[in-house]
């Protein structure tokens, strides 16, 4: 027994240093982003025991993929975490470099053996992801040195290329249609413009690191007050212009419903937003895990009122 309880607590300790090390808060939005369109190109077909197969094996490499890209960041970045970020698993030292570098060729590999199998449609969507966010990351291209750039290739993957990507995968393989129908345009807007919103805001607790290692941001350019602001309203932006394509018509989805849904989210943030204490690393960090939570609920709202559109 004393021998058996010194390695389960090992075991234990490198299950949760793995856990933070694949940045749960992206793993959450990924899966919910994978149910969510699975829920959305199911709509129109028969439920079967198969499509629940493609969903499983889908968020599989949707998974592997973004513990490469969000693990590939932190071995980019190992200085910059232990000033901004010492929590993190390779900063804080609960994981040598070489097993950071393992974990992340595993999960790059993963996730491009299984897009391989499943076919042409989430091939592409997930190789484009790993590709971009190997450029983010990986010198000499780093493109999260310069703002424009950074914000391109977060919302890109996350707005354009996971959810058309992943949305054309599904409509494929359960043979429910061809094309792109407006609800699922109307998502990929929102999301291209509430992740640029998360591009910009998540830079702001991350001043002291970027500058000192010179990587620019919106946030050592404008400064925190005009970032946090410009995030706001990029937000309020989301949330109107999804109202106002309810009430212009979009088809698929419950009028009401989305009306009221994203009106409700709006004054939330609103609320949410009101004492954010910018000089307060803490309450930063708090109200961007408050903006990661508005975006989870997106991709639960959002199919359940196209269901309900359909019905």
């Amino acid at each position: 027994m004393s021998l058996i309880s010194p390695i389960l607590d090992w075991q234990r300790a490198k299950l949760s240093a793995l856990w933070k090390f694949s940045r749960p808060h992206t793993i959450i939005g990924t899966s919910l982003s994978v149910l969510g369109l699975y829920g959305m190109a199911l709509a129109p077909a028969a439920f079967s025991p198969a499509s629940l197969t493609d969903l499983g094996w889908a968020w599989l490499a949707c998974l592997a993929g973004n513990v490469y890209i969000v693990g590939l960041n932190q071995l980019t970045d190992v200085a910059i975490d232990q000033i901004n970020k010492p929590h993190l698993p390779l900063a804080a030292g609960e994981f040598s470099r070489s097993q950071g570098i393992a974990i992340v060729s595993v999960s790059g590999i993963v996730a491009l053996a299984i897009a391989i199998w499943q076919g042409p449609g989430l091939l592409v969507t997930v190789a484009l992801s790993l590709l971009i966010g190997t450029a983010y990351s990986l010198p000499p291209i780093r493109l999260k040195r310069f703002p424009v750039w950074a914000a391109l290739c977060i919302f890109g993957v996350r707005g354009v290329i996971v959810n058309l990507g992943l949305f054309l995968h599904f409509q494929s393989q359960f043979g429910s249609g061809s094309g792109i129908p407006p609800q699922v345009w109307a998502l990929t807007v929102f999301v291209v413009v509430f992740t640029f919103a998360i591009a910009i805001f998540k830079d702001i607790p991350d001043i002291e690191g970027d500058r000192q290692y010179k990587i620019t941001t919106l946030t050592i350019k404008l400064g925190a007050r005009r970032v946090f602001n410009l995030a706001l309203w990029v937000l309020t932006t989301c949330y109107l212009g999804m109202a106002i394509a309810a009430l212009a018509g979009l088809p698929g989805v419950q009028t009401v419903g989305l009306i009221v849904t994203q009106l409700g989210l709006l004054a939330l943030l609103w609320w949410r937003s009101r004492g954010v204490d910018l000089a307060d690393k803490k309450a930063i960090a708090s109200f961007y895990q408050f903006i990661w939570k508005l975006f989870f609920l997106e991709y639960l709202i959002f199919p359940i009122i196209c269901l309900f559109g359909q019905s």
